[in-house]
């Protein structure tokens, strides 16, 4: 009898689409050998003209001879550019500037970057919101500093402080999950930062140049602004993190504000699909409850800070102790020679020989590495197959996760509390799922804050609650009893 073919499952991925939002040619000045001329250009019209800081541009936008003078400016300033590799003629010697300052101006509206517009008889030039909004990103990514920690935490708190106290909606959740979520990103990308930097200065040969680098960039740019507050200090507000996750803790297991804020979603975010709704306020409390994980971060950050100061000092001591005035004592040893005064010169130079056979190393001899062999290629019998095709079967049908068990409580529970001793363990599938439940119950039960917050997330959807101390026998798993519901929503009056 032949073993039906098990066709993998194809998950479609999910992916935000960027080029819906800006145009498809916006990355190209950027990407062209002029794009340091092209970043300083886009950064100061940003400056003076479309940015939060420049005057109030008018709302047919501003005129194109305006846009034209910052360009030759630039020009004038930093200067010249280079040709790029479509054939623009930004670097031609033989135009005037302001003739290659109209040259730039059409490539970036080409590209997006800006918009040409007619107002009456008058051209003029504007910059769309979505390509304003991410300028504005780029260069508060190329000029962000230190972050301090304690008021991105006391931030989070205030927010969700409103959530639960002022009945605040969605929208103040997720803007504190989404603050939670790059603080973690930050303090987690920092460790890397200073590995990077480390061995970028590992190439530096001069000691002067080593501590001067040491110093700016590791010291001022890399540390979190309030590092040595936060290792030191016992009342930091990161000592409230555990006090937030309670907070958002006691926000899920209240039935009014969790209806309120899917409701929020529902009518704000998704249109009225509730399962949707559900999902993304599942993802904001499950950002919140990282903060747990935050201890983790900052250990490992503390380990890749502690072997930089190594690295630190067991450069600047080889330094020191290698930098002598060697030539400078040969110098003076000669000239006391010349001038014959019998003096006693030191000797800068150690006992024994300074050549000699016995002090040079050996020839280093190269051992032949063996000739590899040809790789073999091997054609499994069907019965290997078989065997294969089976034990991939045998391990799907024993892995549990999220759609498996949603499936399998969706078809136990109904709407009232169902025991542990009512769910079917007939199948593999079953047993494996029980196995699974009775797992997380022993975790709800003795487990820490940590393996709570894990153990719930496991059974979106459903409450499993553990009933007592006591193991109860089972025809093929011991284990705690529990009870097993469906998150149901009050309605409120």
């Amino acid at each position: 009898m032949a073993l039906p073919e098990i066709v993998p499952i194809r998950v479609k991925p999910r992916h935000p689409d960027l080029f819906a939002r800006l145009p498809h040619d916006l990355f190209k000045p950027l990407a062209s050998p002029n794009h340091e001329r092209y970043w300083m250009l886009l950064t100061v019209l940003h400056r003076q003209r479309f940015g939060p800081d420049a005057p109030l541009p008018p709302a047919e936008g501003l005129p194109t001879r305006e846009i034209i003078a910052d360009i030759e400016q630039l020009l004038e300033d930093n200067d010249p550019w280079v040709d790029d590799e479509d054939g623009s003629t930004t670097a031609s010697t033989a135009t005037s500037i302001n003739a290659r300052a109209n040259i730039i101006l059409i490539r970036l509206v080409d590209t997006g970057w800006l918009e040409r517009g007619r107002h009456g008889a008058e051209r003029v030039i504007s910059m769309s919101p979505q390509v304003g909004h991410f300028l504005d990103q780029l260069i508060s990514f190329a000029d962000s500093g230190p972050v301090y920690v304690g008021a991105k935490i006391h931030s989070i708190e205030g927010l969700i402080d409103r959530v639960q106290e002022e009945e605040a909606g969605g929208d103040v959740l997720m803007e504190a999950a989404q603050q939670t979520r790059n603080l973690l990103q930050y303090v987690r990308n920092t460790g890397t930062v200073v590995r990077d930097m480390m061995a970028s200065l590992r190439n530096t040969t001069k000691a002067r140049e080593f501590v001067r680098q040491f110093f700016d960039d590791y010291i001022e740019k890399v540390f979190l602004g309030d590092f040595r507050a936060l290792r030191t200090q016992g009342d930091h507000p990161l000592s409230k993190r555990y006090a937030i996750i309670r907070r958002v803790d006691a926000i899920d297991e209240s039935p009014i504000d969790r209806e309120r804020l899917i409701n929020w979603y529902e009518e704000n975010q998704f249109q009225g699909n509730r399962p949707r709704a559900e999902v993304q306020y599942e993802r904001d409390l499950f950002r919140l409850r990282e903060l747990s994980r935050l201890d983790e971060y900052l250990d490992r950050l503390d380990n890749e800070l502690r072997r930089a100061n190594r690295q630190a000092t067991v450069y600047l001591d080889y330094t020191i102790r290698t930098v002598r005035p060697i030539d400078q004592m040969v110098r003076d040893a000669i000239k006391v020679l010349e001038q014959g005064t019998g003096h006693l010169v030191p000797d800068p130079f150690p006992p024994g020989s300074l050549a000699s056979q016995g002090a040079l190393a050996l020839s280093r001899t190269r051992t032949p590495r063996p000739k590899a062999a040809p790789l073999r290629v091997v054609q499994p019998t069907p019965r290997e197959l078989a065997v294969a095709r089976l034990s991939q079967r045998a391990m799907h049908a024993r892995m549990v996760y999220g759609p498996k068990m949603t499936e399998y409580l969706l078809s136990q529970v109904g709407e009232a509390n169902v025991s542990n001793d009512t769910l079917a363990t007939g199948t593999v599938p079953q047993g494996r799922a029980y196995q699974e439940l009775s797992r997380i119950a022993f975790h709800l039960r003795a487990g820490d804050v940590a393996a709570k917050q894990v153990a719930r997330s496991q059974t979106p959807g459903f409450i499993v609650t553990p009933m007592g101390d006591a193991e109860e026998e089972h025809p093929f798993i011991s284990g705690a009893t529990f009870d097993v519901a469906r998150r149901m929503l009050r309605k409120t009056s």
